[in-house]
């Protein structure tokens, strides 16, 4: 319905379909750019936002996919589900009616409660049985509820067990979870966790 949380979000469809079709244009044959993750952290936020369809969302992002391959048929676009990019279950009856794409979960801790791993494979995991998933956002720390280094080792633990790909969130001393104190690049205690578990140095229990 184009009603945002915070005036900085503001946009349009028309202005959303520009911007891809900007991007695929400019992008088109660069090879270092694998994917369009086309919408960030989607929600109705709990119908203060209007209201919008299953169907409805899925027939907007077939359209930018659509869109995109007309100019550039090899980047993989990624789609993100509901409850800000967490919720895949829709996947069940109505996946996207595109091949080569993605799907996205930002599995943050306040999501669920414990115990979580069987919630996430009710909630997105069942999907990588079938489908490629990233997840493109997850974190720890700084904000009430968002976990600890249990929670880092579980979910990580988890994606991996289930060929589901990673990205930690978030590379800046301001937003958070922040990964680092200060622009001289000085680690938090998270992302001190972090660059152990991209050194595969963290010792994690991978639950298939």
């Amino acid at each position: 319905m184009e009603l945002f949380q915070d005036p900085m979000y503001n946009t349009s469809k028309t202005e959303t379909y520009e911007f891809w079709r900007t991007i695929a244009r400019h992008f088109h044959g660069n090879n270092t750019v694998a994917f369009y993750e086309l919408f960030n952290e989607p929600t109705d936020y709990r119908g203060q936002l209007g209201t919008i369809s299953w169907s409805e969302w899925k027939t907007i992002n077939e359209n930018l996919i659509k869109l995109i391959r007309a100019y550039d048929p090899e980047t993989i676009p990624l789609v993100a589900g509901f409850d800000w990019a967490y919720d895949l279950t829709p996947l069940h009856l109505a996946p996207i009616d595109a091949g080569g794409i993605g799907y996205v979960t930002h599995p943050y801790a306040n999501k669920r409660s414990q115990p979580w791993e069987p919630k996430w494979e009710e909630d997105f995991g069942f999907a990588a049985d079938q489908y490629p998933v990233v997840a493109t956002e997850f974190g720890f720390g700084d904000y009430p509820g968002l976990g600890n280094e249990d929670f880092g080792r579980r979910i990580i633990g988890y994606l991996e067990g289930k060929g589901i790909s990673w990205i930690c969130w978030v590379f800046d001393p301001e937003w958070g979870p922040r990964l680092l104190q200060s622009w001289d690049y000085t680690l938090t205690p998270t992302g001190k966790f972090f660059k152990q578990a991209l050194h595969g140095e963290l010792d994690v229990q991978k639950k298939k």
